[in-house]
């Protein structure tokens, strides 16, 4: 396995929104810091959308949370889809450095991390999706009658019973990623 990390979204807008964000915020800040210890490339995808929109680029809440603690080795990924892959150089980037697998974490469960880990094995890429490092919206889905814990749970298991062509995904917890 060849691996890198890659942090969805977790930007100084979000982190607040989701559930547990700040614990959140520093449980992906650990994985970043453990993979730099170990010269694992760290990935950190951010949101961006058109001037004048709540992902307006230039906005503050745009940048990246700093407990991330973004090194100047770490590679940095502006997207305007939910998919990471699409429109941006991801798939190149992983390709160039030889990464076949990418152990992913950030926000949104249902959004961000779902398409890009379903992008990542169409792409013929393993996922390792960290099942404690990803978290929705804080009030969950109240129209569908689930809790944020219950989103994360059940896009754990759809996510991980899935099958595509080329990758497969499994799901650990923060603390069994080791690098």
């Amino acid at each position: 396995m060849n691996a890198a990390l890659v942090i969805v979204d977790v930007q100084e807008m979000l982190v607040p929104l989701v559930w547990r964000g700040a614990e959140l915020a520093d449980r992906i800040a650990g994985l970043a810091r453990e993979a730099r210890r170990n010269h694992v490339p760290v990935i950190a995808l951010q949101q961006i959308g058109p001037s004048g929109t709540e992902f307006d680029p230039d906005s503050p809440g745009t940048r990246l949370d700093s407990r991330l603690g973004l090194a100047a080795e770490d590679v940095v990924i502006q997207k305007t889809a939910t998919d990471a892959f699409f429109g941006t150089h991801l798939a190149a980037l992983l390709a160039e450095r030889e990464l076949d697998t990418i152990v992913l974490t950030g926000i949104a469960t249902d959004y961000c991390v779902d398409a890009t880990a379903r992008s990542a094995l169409s792409h013929g890429v393993d996922v390792v999706l960290v099942g404690d490092g990803h978290a929705p919206v804080a009030e969950g889905d109240p129209e569908a009658g689930l809790t944020a814990e219950q989103i994360i749970g059940r896009h754990n298991r759809i996510l991980a019973a899935a099958r595509h062509p080329g990758g497969e995904l499994t799901v650990r917890a923060a603390a069994e990623i080791v690098w």
